[in-house]
């Protein structure tokens, strides 16, 4: 028997499988060498990539928006800000010209004690920080349209600013290929409507981006930045463990792309091939189901046709708290959503965009969650199997597939671009 420990939310779970039945065991690269962060963060504003040195960007009277990542990403933004505060101080920004706003796209907002985790006490206290409200017509601007017709409403702070820098990390993600780059705009701050469009386009498109740099909802993104104005990103690539690899600071489309290759080096991992049954935690992205719904993808990806996708994940807040309607449609079969989506029956497009794209997987795989947030009745509702243990959950997978079903183990799925023969 092979002993397996997957991380699930602070703690670990423990369990074994015969060693026979496991095809692979699949980790994102954790490099043994790695420079202290705070080396890697100067470094990056060192050296830009496609514009200048932030000090001599700004000016004494340039007033400046921080876009930043929530406590759903590991991004160490308590080290990225204090380090940009100080460049934008060394080009005579004062203080009071700064502020935070941070990027939740549809995400609940983070309380004073989560800011403080996130932006470090210090910052908190000197800096005005804003939760982005994506439900408030009040706090958006409406830049118009995109030439592809996307409705641009994006937070009107962004008005007020002459230089908006959004901090990320650069992940493989199913909608727009990566985050990071644009992603800290769309969705990070911009209006439902805004938001539900791009995830339409992407789910409708193919059953996901994973690892595609170049597609049409990354270019959508990028022209909703523009309009906006967001012209620099500060983007990490994180290991398992949440240690900056590299950093790049620099223009939102040239330091997006070249982050990329580094990304998919520590994050592309090469499979063989597709196997019955895949097993996956959803850490780091564990909260709610909102965020572990991304370990679904890659799975989707390594499953075999009918196969078994069993996904482990403590969803400690349920299933999505700022959007608890899709409890009544995500259980349906695609078409119905697709088509109650498009009759208006669906109001919440965001939320039917995700039940969308779970739907989609569900047509190629039975899928079980193994959490102590979302029990039976929820994961019925959702059109999701539940089990107590990962090993009830495999007893059941073979039980339907044959004794003779192949396993592969994802430690960290939701942070997982498996690389397959083809890719």
């Amino acid at each position: 028997m092979s002993r397996i420990s997957l991380p699930y939310g602070s703690n670990k779970l423990i369990f074994h499988i015969p060693e026979e039945k496991i095809s692979a065991l699949l980790s994102p690269a954790e490099l043994i060498e790695i420079p202290p962060v705070q080396e890697t963060i100067a470094e990056a504003l060192a050296n830009p990539i496609g514009c200048q040195k932030l000090e001599k960007i700004v000016s004494s009277e340039t007033r400046v928006v921080l876009l930043c990542d929530d406590n759903t990403r590991l991004t160490p933004t308590d080290l990225i800000v204090p380090a940009i505060l100080k460049e934008l101080a060394r080009g005579g920004v004062r203080k009071e010209n700064i502020k935070i706003l941070m990027a939740l796209g549809t995400h609940r907002p983070m309380t004073q004690e989560e800011l403080k985790q996130k932006l470090g006490a210090e910052v908190v206290a000197k800096i005005e920080v804003t939760n982005h409200d994506f439900r408030n017509p009040a706090a958006l601007y409406d830049f118009g349209l995109t030439a592809n017709g996307t409705p641009v409403k994006v937070n009107r702070l962004v008005l007020e600013a002459d230089v908006v820098i959004g901090i990320g990390s650069i992940v493989p993600h199913h909608i727009p290929g990566y985050s990071g780059g644009a992603k800290i705009v769309q969705p990070g701050i911009c209006g439902e409507d805004t938001t539900a469009a791009t995830h339409l386009l992407s789910v409708r498109t193919r059953r996901n981006m994973l690892g595609i740099v170049e597609n049409k909802v990354r270019e959508e993104m990028e022209a909703i930045a523009d309009k906006a104005g967001v012209k620099y990103v500060f983007n990490t690539i994180l290991d398992p463990r949440g240690r900056v690899v590299k950093a790049f600071f620099g223009d939102i489309r040239q330091a997006f792309r070249a982050g990329v290759e580094t990304s998919r080096r520590v994050y592309g991992i090469p499979v063989p091939g597709r196997t019955p049954i895949v097993l996956a935690s959803s850490h780091p992205c564990d909260l709610e189901f909102w965020q572990a719904h991304k370990t679904l993808y890659p799975c989707d990806m390594l499953v075999e046709e009918g196969g078994s996708i069993i996904i482990v994940t403590p969803c400690q807040e349920g299933v999505a708290v700022t959007h608890p309607e899709m409890m009544e449609f995500a259980g349906q079969g695609p078409e119905d959503i697709d088509a109650q989506i498009e009759e208006g029956i669906i109001k919440d497009k965001v939320a039917g965009a995700l039940a969308l794209a779970w739907a989609k997987v569900r047509q190629h795989a039975e899928v079980c969650l193994v959490s102590h947030g979302i029990g039976p009745e929820m994961a019925t509702k959702l059109g999701f199997r539940h089990a107590a243990t990962v090993e009830e959950a495999l007893d059941r997978a073979w039980a339907r597939l044959g004794k003779e079903a192949k396993v592969t183990v994802l430690t960290h799925g939701a942070d997982t671009l498996p690389l397959l023969p083809s890719t």
